[in-house]
């Protein structure tokens, strides 16, 4: 449904961000309902609907709990995520584990769940969070990386399987964002990091919210077909 003038640039849509009971996530929840959308937080905290993105059972349950609420669900947002430091050398499976399980197949889960129903409507957008990570890799977060890089190949292969039935998936990476997730890193990795930015600072949550309402918007998102977008500092210029 376009805008009409003088209405919400989301008015009339329903939204689930998975992973929105903080950092990115929140931000984008709260930018969508700022944007006129009906909105449903999963997650393991802080939600109104639980969800454990590694458990297909609790994925399940809470797709069904979201539609019940919403009605439909025209814009996914996977934005569950987990980040910790290792060296490739000195990983343990568990930490490579967790780290794919919630930050990969998470998002393979919720939208095995959610985009069939965006199909037989003929309408939907889904959006993954990722990392410029997942574009340069990064030293101490191979894990991360090779999960985040998985997200942005799932974004294209998905993209091309749906578009012709009007859902349209698309992937945001953004660069290092002022998080509760990040809080967990080292200070000299994030120091260092800030030196390596052109713009000389991490993002913060509210500075990547407007490109999901932006994929999420129509006439704005109507065009990005398996694309990613980097609000990221300047870390990657494709």
């Amino acid at each position: 449904m376009a805008e009409l003038p003088g209405e919400p640039v989301l008015h009339g849509r329903t939204a689930l961000v998975v992973g929105g009971g903080s950092g990115i996530g929140r931000a984008i929840a709260q930018a969508f309902t700022a944007a006129g959308a009906d909105v449903v937080v999963a997650d393991r905290k802080n939600a109104k609907v639980y969800i454990d993105v590694t458990d297909e059972d609790a994925v399940r349950a809470a797709v069904a709990e979201a539609s019940s609420v919403l009605g439909r669900i025209d814009v996914l947002v996977n934005s569950a995520g987990i980040l910790t430091e290792s060296r490739l050398t000195e990983m343990d499976l568990a930490t490579w584990t967790e780290t794919i399980a919630v930050d990969l197949t998470g998002v393979f889960l919720c939208c095995r769940h959610v985009v069939p129903g965006m199909v037989e409507r003929g309408f939907g957008r889904v959006i993954n969070i990722a990392s410029q990570l997942g574009i340069k890799g990064g030293r101490d977060l191979a894990h991360y990386s090779a999960a985040k890089a998985g997200v942005i190949g799932l974004t294209k292969s998905l993209a091309l399987e749906v578009a012709e039935h009007g859902v349209l998936v698309n992937a945001i990476a953004p660069g290092p964002i002022e998080t509760p997730m990040v809080e967990g890193i080292t200070e000299e990795w994030k120091a260092a990091k800030r030196r390596e930015l052109p713009l000389g600072r991490f993002g913060r949550p509210e500075e990547v919210a407007p490109t999901a309402v932006l994929l999420a918007s129509d006439p704005g998102g109507n065009l990005f077909v398996g694309q990613t977008l980097g609000p990221n500092s300047g870390d990657v210029m494709p």
